[in-house]
Formats: C-alpha cells, structure tokens, sequence
C-alpha cells in the first residue's frame, strides 16, 4: 500500500515540483539572457517566477512530508525514554496534520476572497485564485499523509546515511 502511495505522490506532486523548477530554470535563462544581449526581459517574468515557486514549494511538501526528509531536532531523543517514542511520532504526525489542515483552511478562505474580488496579477493579469487553491489542495493533501502517520506510523528509513521517518523502504 505505502510503495503505491508514493509512487503516486512522486508521479503528480513530485513531478509538478521538479516540471515547475525546470521551468524557473529555462525562465531565468531565457529572461537574463534577454536582458543581457537584447536589452529586453521577459513580460511578466517575475510573476511567472512566483507562481512557479509556488508550486515547486507547495509541491513538494507533500513529498516531502511522506519520506520524512523534512527538519528534524532530534537533540533530546537521547533522553526521551523508548516507550515513549512512539506516542511522541504519532502525537507530532497528529499537530502537523492540524497546522496543515488550518493552513488550508486559511487558503480556502484566501483563494474565495482572490475570486470573489476577480484579484489578478499585475502585468499578465493572470487570476490568483486558482494559485492560491493548488496551495490549499497540496495544503490539505500534506495534512492527509500527515493523519495517516498517526494511525499508520512509517517504518524508519535510511537515506544517505541519515535516518528519516519516510514511509518507502
């Protein structure tokens, strides 16, 4: 079951994520080139950039979320007893599916109040309202792979030497 969910995950969030930073990549190349040589920019390159990196950040958190390559301090684990450190996952897992969960709830909120007022971008008048609820749905969808730590704990996974809480193995 956890091999497929990710495999789901890195096909639709991971590949959006790194299609999204491939797009910054060629973007920026393309507009510092037009300014260097053509003594042109890119109309409306800093908005694309921003919406772009929307994506590649919101994105990824699902991903990341799910592998458990996220920040971790672990200075106190030495003195955190052993029985204890299975309620402390579940218990983290459980307050970081609420902060996402009322993140998205927050965005929900934002992206109507973006419809409702028909808010654009400056140059491109691209609507945000459809941004701002891609980041409510990665939102929520990381509050999801978070709730399902609680009741399904990832087994610890090695990468690169360093342990993580990921779910692949």
């Amino acid at each position: 079951m956890f091999k497929n969910l990710e495999k789901l995950l890195t096909w639709s969030t991971g590949l959006m994520a790194a299609m999204a930073l491939f797009s910054i990549m060629w973007l920026t190349l393309v507009d510092v080139t037009g300014r260097k040589f053509f003594d042109h920019s890119v109309p409306g390159g800093l908005e694309l950039t921003e919406i772009l990196m929307v994506i590649v950040i919101f994105g990824a958190l699902p991903l990341v979320s799910w592998r458990g390559e996220h920040v971790v301090f672990d200075s106190l684990d030495a003195f955190i007893p052993n029985w204890f450190k299975g309620f402390q996952t579940r218990l983290v897992h459980l307050v970081c599916a609420g902060v996402f969960a009322f993140l998205a709830r927050l965005m929900v909120m934002r992206a109507e109040r973006f419809a409702e007022y028909g808010d654009t971008t400056v140059h491109l008048q691209l609507a945000i309202a459809p941004v701002a609820w891609l980041m409510a749905g990665l939102l929520l969808l990381t509050a999801l792979v978070h709730l399902l730590f609680v009741f399904v704990p990832p087994a610890p996974v090695v990468h690169g030497g360093v342990q993580g809480a990921g779910a692949s193995s």
